[in-house]
């Protein structure tokens, strides 16, 4: 495994102009994709956006000032392409699309690991493979950047065929403003490992269930629903945010001393160590190639996205989600920047 010095990069450590003369593919005008397509153009490159004939997106993007063409076409004319489509997508869309219009020197590029790491890809030797990953969703990526700002950003070289791989993917870091936050050096292998884990374990798996254990646990104490789905789900962004800003130390000095004294006795009785046996064999399935085996089948044309399906349908109907839709109703002002419309 990698050491705990990995080194971070700044905006004094990357040239830009190193994309002079360069032509960067944007494959995918989804959340990452427009946001790294519009920032690197606001950074003076020359961008041209790849998409499947009859996408959504290709109005949008041309409405935004791009270039657009068949994935195909845009590999083809273009020196650096970032693939910025789904994980399950990539290799059938590299093999008929990027793999026959690569040219040696060229570079390609990722924003996750996912498809390299468990071999879906496998590039030519003679071409460059990076990776640059925003910490945060294509959104922020956006207005941090906008904002004179950036979203903190990993950087990673699985092939460098031309010397330059790295210095290369720097500047990209800085043209969509990640270098301005930071960017830290890691391996296609540990970004996909880790980042997999977090949002398994924590970020989305572990928060959700943890949440909705909580708000079933009330209910069923017969409780209103309403003040369940506020205790337990409403205020998790005031504590995330909190931790956000200023780290474990500076949420509990924000909270009561009731709410501190409760963290400590209770978080690990909920968190025990069965739980964390339970996060070890989930790191273990995602090591190994399990994780990524179930899900490339399950979303494979054979598999039809079955399970995938019937688990986001049993989700929706969650009691939490129909409280919540009118929860949030309450709060109009939250309307403003809706994902989704519920």
């Amino acid at each position: 495994m990698e050491n705990m010095t990995a080194k971070i990069f700044y905006q004094s450590d990357c040239n830009l102009s190193l994309l002079d003369g360069k032509t960067i593919a944007i494959i995918g005008y989804g959340s990452q994709g427009h946001a790294h397509a519009l920032n690197l153009k606001d950074s003076g490159c020359d961008v041209i956006v790849g998409l499947y004939e009859g996408s959504k997106s290709w109005a949008k993007a041309e409405a935004q000032g791009f270039k657009v063409y068949t994935a195909a076409e845009a590999a083809k004319r273009a020196d650096i392409i970032m693939i910025l489509i789904n994980d399950e997508k990539q290799a059938a869309m590299y093999k008929k699309d990027i793999a026959p219009n690569l040219e040696a020197g060229n570079m390609l590029m990722f924003a996750h690991g996912f498809a390299i790491h468990f071999g879906q890809i496998i590039p030519p030797a003679d071409v460059d493979v990076t990776m640059i990953a925003p910490k945060g969703p294509g959104h922020t990526v956006r207005s941090e950047y906008q904002a004179g700002k950036g979203v903190p950003c990993l950087v990673a070289v699985e092939q460098d065929a031309t010397g330059k791989a790295k210095d290369l993917a720097l500047a990209y870091a800085l043209g969509i403003g990640g270098a301005r936050a930071g960017v830290l050096e890691t391996t296609f292998r540990t970004e996909t490992e880790t980042d997999l884990f977090g949002e398994q374990a924590v970020l989305c798996g572990g928060v959700c269930a943890l949440m909705q254990a909580g708000f079933e646990t009330l209910c069923e104490a017969g409780y209103d629903p309403r003040n369940a789905y506020f205790e337990c789900i409403h205020e998790m962004k005031l504590i995330v945010d909190l931790i956000y800003q200023s780290g474990f130390e500076g949420m509990r000095y924000s909270i009561s001393n009731t709410a501190e004294y409760g963290d400590y006795i209770t978080g690990p009785k909920i968190v025990t160590e069965d739980t964390k046996k339970a996060m070890k064999k989930i790191l273990s399935d995602i090591q190994d190639g399990t994780f990524a085996k179930d899900f490339l089948l399950d979303m494979s044309p054979a598999g039809g996205q079955a399970h995938f399906r019937a688990m986001r349908r049993k989700a929706a109907e969650h009691p939490a989600e129909v409280v919540g839709k009118e929860v949030r109703k309450l709060y109009s002002w939250s309307n403003e920047d809706k994902l989704i419309n519920n």
